[in-house]
């Protein structure tokens, strides 16, 4: 079985081809180089770069797969969440697709496509808890087994690389956030500020990081920042952001008897969450899977391989599936 997959949930236009669920071609298209000059994503930018880029990234993605659109047996696409007018250019290509060839089609949970890329490369037993990281979303999810799960923990405002963007935007350090202030973290002490950690205590799996955000841009309106201790900042930073999502995390899977952890996003490359979440994982029994750090950013190698999963069960869209902008809390997949 052949899918082709497609993904415009945010800034990045990419196709991917999977048979089998062995990836065939994986072509992303990246607006960093246009966002950067406005310290983030400017959605009607987005939308208008992914109209212009779809045909010649589709096509590149099936020329180095060795296929035609023939040879294609299911069109798989990110339905939701995302930028709403990002998604619908790639959800209208899809349809358009199905219209002209009959072929069948599978709407995608971006959210829960990032939970499945680490299946891409290893097979993870079922059920596991997924954290899924990045500058949209902040989601703890329950998998009981492929194609059904549900959220048990979200953020209660903004997500935890949303707060680095914003960090890093609020020092005129550049985009994307993330990267950046993890590279100047390197060379600084975690333990210089003691940085809050919003909602460590409640005994809930949800997070919170505007309020550390702001306690972050507090902090250097009070006290100013140099060259001496800008790193000493921004790793503490880092620290209490990982702490709390390490923290929620594992009572999850402390709570729920759960010893698999799959974390996925875009936060997910991130060298220092890597280490402390296999550090701490590895002291209380759990399992931790990452993807790939190429497979964490958003890409439509994930939807194709999601897709695969929901076709072995006949589980398919029809072709009014609408786009959604949020993730729906607390429902179960199909």
């Amino acid at each position: 079985m052949i899918i082709l997959g497609i993904d415009t949930s945010c800034d990045d236009t990419s196709v991917a081809v999977a048979g089998d669920a062995r990836l065939l071609s994986n072509v992303v298209s990246s607006q960093v180089p246009v966002h950067r000059l406005f310290g983030g994503v400017v959605p009607e930018i987005a939308s208008r770069k992914h109209a212009e880029l779809i045909d010649a990234v589709y096509g590149e993605a099936l020329s180095q797969a060795g296929v035609t659109l023939k040879d294609v047996d299911v069109l798989a696409v990110t339905q939701g969440p995302g930028l709403i007018g990002s998604v619908l250019v790639g959800l209208c290509f899809v349809k358009g697709l199905a219209l002209a060839t009959g072929k069948r089609l599978v709407g995608v949970n971006h959210v829960e496509a990032h939970a499945m890329s680490v299946l891409i490369e290893r097979e993870v037993e079922f059920p596991f808890i997924a954290l899924i990281v990045s500058g949209g979303h902040t989601v703890l999810l329950y998998f009981e087994e492929a194609c059904r799960f549900r959220v048990i923990g979200t953020t209660r405002d903004d997500a935890a690389g949303e707060a680095f963007d914003k960090a890093a935007k609020y020092l005129s350090l550049g985009y994307p956030g993330g990267s950046i202030i993890e590279g100047l973290a390197r060379g600084g002490r975690a333990d210089a500020i003691a940085f809050p950690r919003p909602m460590a205590d409640e005994r809930n799996y949800d997070f919170s990081y505007s309020g550390l955000k702001t306690a972050f841009i507090n902090y250097v309106k009070k006290n100013g920042i140099t060259d001496d201790d800008r790193c000493d900042i921004l790793a503490s930073f880092q620290e209490a952001a990982f702490d709390l999502l390490a923290l929620k995390t594992l009572r999850a899977c402390r709570d729920m008897g759960i010893k698999r952890l799959v974390v996925g996003g875009g936060v997910a490359a991130n060298g220092r969450l890597r280490e402390m979440l296999t550090e701490r994982c590895g002291a209380q029994g759990v399992s931790v899977f990452f993807p790939l750090a190429a497979l964490c950013t958003d890409n439509a190698a994930m939807v194709a391989v999601t897709a695969w999963f929901y076709a072995r069960k006949g589980l398919f869209s029809a072709l009014d599936a609408r786009a959604f902008s949020r993730m729906a809390l607390r429902v179960e997949g199909c």
